[in-house]
C-alpha cells in the first residue's frame, strides 16, 4: 500500500497526543498514511488552514464545528467532528496577586469544590475577573461561564480575554489577565515560572467535558472516505495506547521534543498522571482520569454534546441552536470507520448529560461498554430531547 501524506493542523497542546503518537508509533503507518503535523500560533489559524484546504485534518477545539454550523465566527465552511480526541485536560488557575488575597483569608486550594472556588474569589473581588482563554468558541469559555452562572461569582462575573495558550503564563505575569482556564501544559508552566497557582480542574466542573475533536471538511469526508478512515482507525488506536500506563513515560519523551511541545517531559506527564502541581509552594493534587484519550467511550462524538455546546452559544450569542447543528459531530461515521477495529461503542448516538453519576454499562456493539461519571458540579442534566 502506497502511503498517503495527511497535512494535519493541531496547537502544541498535551491534548494533541493522539495526533503526535499516531505519526510517532507507527500507528499511522500501519494504515498507509503519514501524517504531517503543522503547529499553529493559535486557534482561529488551526480553524482556517482546515476551512481553506491548507490541511485535510486539524485537532480543533469542540466547540468550533458547531459555532461554524451556527453562523459564529465569520468562517462557515462545513466542518465534520468525526471523533473526540481528548474529555477533560483544562486547568482554571489566578495569577500571583489573587492567589495572595485567596490564601489571606484562608482559602486551601483543595481542587475539589467549584462552589467554595467561587466564593472565596467572590469574596475577595468586588469587580469582574479577567480570565485568558485561548478561543471565544471553546469548552474553556463555556465552563467558565457555566462556573459562574451557577456559584456566588454570577453570570457577570467573568470577563473573557482571548490568549494564546503558549502565552498564558506570560500574560498572567504581565497583569493582562487575572486568572486563565487553559489546556495543559500551559497552566503548569504558569505555576512553574511563579505567575500563578491552580485553583480547579476542568473536571471538577464537568465531569466528561469533550475538550478537542478530530475535525475534517465535510466534503473531504464524503469524497475521501477511505483516507478519512485510515486517519480515523491510526488515531483511535494511538489513544488506546495513551490510556495505558506503562505509556506515559514514552508518551512524555515524544511529546516534550521541539518539534512538538518544546517543554519538559515531567511537565507533560502531571497531565498524563493527573498528579498536578498546583502552586509554587510545591503543593500536589491528584486528578484521577485528569484527561482521557480512549477508556468510557471517550472518542465516541456524542450528538448530546453537540447539542449541549449549541444550547450554550445560542443563549451567549442569539444564534439559532436548530437541531440539525448536532450532525457535525459524526457518530454515523464513526461507527462506519471504527467498526473494523473491533472497538465497543454506544448503541446510542444521545444521552441525558450530566445523568451519570458512577460508571455504568451502557447497550453496546459488544455489550461490554462502561461510561463513565458525566456529571456537572452542581448535578443538573442537560436533556437533548425536543421539547413536546
Amino acid at each position: 500500500m502506497k502511503t498517503v501524506t495527511l497535512p494535519v493542523a493541531y496547537m502544541p497542546l498535551v491534548d494533541a497526543a493522539p495526533l503526535i503518537i499516531a505519526q510517532e508509533m507507527g500507528f499511522a503507518e500501519a494504515e498507509g498514511i503519514a501524517l504531517e503535523l503543522i503547529a499553529a500560533p493559535s486557534w482561529s489559524s488551526v480553524r482556517d488552514m482546515l476551512a481553506f484546504g491548507r490541511v485535510d485534518a486539524a485537532h480543533l477545539l469542540s466547540p468550533v464545528p458547531v459555532a461554524m454550523a451556527m453562523g459564529l465566527g465569520g468562517v462557515t465552511t462545513p466542518i465534520s467532528a468525526v471523533s473526540v480526541l481528548s474529555v477533560n485536560g483544562n486547568v482554571i488557575g489566578v495569577g500571583a496577586e489573587l492567589e495572595a488575597r485567596l490564601r489571606s483569608i484562608g482559602y486551601g486550594f483543595d481542587f475539589t469544590d467549584p462552589g467554595a472556588a467561587a466564593e472565596a474569589l467572590a469574596q475577595v473581588c468586588s469587580e469582574p475577573l479577567t480570565f485568558g482563554v485561548p478561543f471565544p468558541f471553546s469548552m474553556h469559555v463555556e465552563l467558565l461561564r457555566y462556573w459562574g452562572a451557577h456559584t456566588a461569582l454570577g453570570v457577570d462575573g467573568i470577563e473573557i480575554r482571548t490568549v494564546p495558550p503558549p502565552l498564558m503564563a506570560k500574560a498572567l505575569a504581565a497583569g493582562d489577565i487575572d486568572a486563565f482556564c487553559v489546556g495543559e501544559p500551559w497552566g503548569s508552566v504558569a505555576v512553574d515560572q511563579g505567575s500563578g497557582a491552580l485553583l480547579l480542574p476542568g473536571k471538577a466542573i464537568w465531569e466528561f467535558a469533550p475538550e478537542k475533536v478530530l475535525a475534517v471538511r465535510t466534503d473531504w469526508a464524503e469524497t475521501e472516505p477511505d483516507l478519512l478512515g485510515r486517519l480515523m482507525r491510526a488515531v483511535w488506536q494511538a489513544g488506546r495506547w495513551l490510556c495505558r500506563s506503562e505509556s506515559r513515560t514514552a508518551a512524555g519523551e515524544l511529546l516534550s521534543r521541539k518539534t512538538y511541545l518544546d517543554v519538559s517531559p515531567e511537565l507533560i506527564d502531571r497531565a498524563l498522571s493527573g498528579n498536578l502541581t498546583v502552586s509554587s509552594r510545591g503543593e500536589q493534587r491528584h486528578v484521577p482520569q485528569f484527561v482521557e484519550f480512549h477508556d468510557g467511550a471517550a472518542t465516541f462524538p456524542w450528538r448530546s454534546q453537540a447539542k449541549w455546546i449549541a444550547s450554550r452559544l445560542a443563549d451567549a450569542h442569539g444564534a439559532n441552536a436548530q437541531d440539525h447543528v448536532a450532525h457535525v459531530f459524526r457518530s454515523d461515521l464513526y461507527r462506519r470507520h471504527l467498526s473494523v477495529t473491533g472497538c465497543d461503542f454506544p448503541g446510542a448516538s444521545e444521552k441525558v448529560e450530566g445523568s451519570i453519576r458512577h460508571s455504568a454499562p451502557v447497550a453496546s456493539a459488544h455489550g461490554e461498554l462502561t461510561l463513565l461519571s458525566d456529571s456537572f458540579f452542581d448535578g443538573q442534566v442537560f436533556d437533548p430531547s425536543p421539547d413536546e
